[in-house]
């Protein structure tokens, strides 16, 4: 994927394979009045360090953000982090030796899975479906584990509108996940940088206002929701843990940046990223209507994609058999790209499957980039066909 975002800073390539928010869609007189605030009245403070766990004024900017989903969190128990990456991170520090197993979500964001096999932990998937995690096969994987003599350390999650997949887990089954991982003592990461930018459906309690036992770790961004430029996450997690996770964070980075958090607060406190998110979701629902227009007339018969009701991302299924990686190098020759699927698996699922992207581009280029798209996996197809592959 590393290789991939390279090539797609091309100019001429239209990227369907970035989690790219629109950034440019940020009011550039907010981002002037804020930072000569800043230079103004803080800048001593946003030049000097910063406590490890971030500003209490944060913290208490994050109590309100996390509100807006109706969770309620106690500010002592807030972490600012360096990007909700950074949250990840810290929480498998403290968690995880080598061989260590972890459930994570089929398919899962790869940037979680990387963490995961950076520290040698041992992922096994759970199966999902277009109501995100599937119940049962989460106590089928659990009693699996249990014959091994194995216990699972945590499930990594993102409920809402997943990377990769846009599925957001029902309402039904967040409150079984969270029974079950209750009874069997596992820890639930839920990853919820996308819960916000919901622009269709009924808003969700999070895992984290459903647990009553102080079992879930919530990991949060302002990358979706500001910018990922700012480089500002956080983390919220029952008190025992957190303890645990402020010595990790001292000893990565100290702190995270006193300027990009004096920029959140102001941001969130003077009121305007309510009325920018909005128009974020206004912004993300034409574009993610323009993609899914476009892959219905430009995919072929048999292909199927996720209906996303917020978030960035559509995951497309494609008939045949088509190996989604024997697309991409065409399809970067005709200047369009899209992650492969399998990126998002450990054990070679998701050969089938890619992730597109609809958040970055306007619906213009949308259209164009499923349209070449389109073009690719029918040649693919006449090419199978013309050698007698069904």
């Amino acid at each position: 994927m590393r290789d991939l975002m390279s090539l797609t800073a091309r100019p001429e390539v239209i990227s369907l394979a970035g989690g790219l928010p629109a950034t440019d869609k940020f009011p550039r007189e907010v981002f002037e009045r804020i930072n000569a605030c800043i230079a103004s009245n803080g800048c001593a403070a946003a030049l000097q360090y910063a406590p490890t766990e971030g500003f209490d004024t944060v913290k208490q900017d994050i109590v309100t953000v996390m509100s807006e989903e109706g969770s309620r969190a106690d500010p002592d128990h807030i972490m600012v982090t360096t990007g909700g990456q950074q949250a990840i991170d810290l929480v498998t520090k403290t968690f995880i030796d080598p061989g260590d197993v972890i459930l994570a979500e089929s398919p899962a964001y790869p940037g979680a899975l990387t963490t995961f096999m950076t520290y040698q932990a041992r992922v096994v998937h759970v199966p999902t479906d277009d109501c995100g995690i599937v119940p049962d096969r989460l106590e089928r994987v659990l009693s699996e584990l249990k014959t091994e003599g194995r216990r699972p350390k945590l499930l990594y999650v993102v409920p809402n509108f997943s990377n990769p997949s846009g599925v957001t887990v029902s309402l039904e089954r967040r409150k079984v996940i969270v029974d079950i991982a209750a009874r069997e003592r596992l820890l639930i990461v839920e990853d919820n940088p996308y819960g916000l930018l919901r622009f269709e459906g009924e808003l969700l309690p999070t895992l984290f206002s459903l647990d009553t036992v102080e079992n879930v770790v919530y990991l949060g961004s302002f990358s979706k929701i500001v910018s990922p430029g700012i480089r500002t996450g956080w983390l919220a997690a029952p008190s025992a843990i957190y303890q645990k996770i402020v010595l990790g964070k001292q000893a990565v980075d100290l702190c995270s940046s006193s300027l990009t958090q004096m920029f959140v607060h102001e941001f969130v406190h003077s009121g305007d990223w309510k009325e920018y998110v909005a128009d974020l979701r206004a912004t993300y629902a034409a574009r993610r209507d323009a993609m899914l227009e476009a892959l219905a007339e430009e995919l072929p018969q048999g292909s199927t994609w996720t209906r996303p009701e917020g978030g960035f991302f559509v995951w497309v299924t494609l008939p045949h058999g088509i190996h989604t990686g024997d697309l991409l190098v065409k399809a970067i020759e005709r200047n369009v790209a899209f992650v492969r699927g399998d990126a998002f698996f450990v054990d070679g699922q998701g050969t089938a499957s890619m992730r597109l992207n609809f958040s970055y581009n306007d619906e213009e280029r949308i259209r164009e980039g499923v349209r070449r798209l389109g073009e690719v996996i029918r040649e693919h197809l006449e090419l199978r066909r013309s050698l007698g592959f069904s």
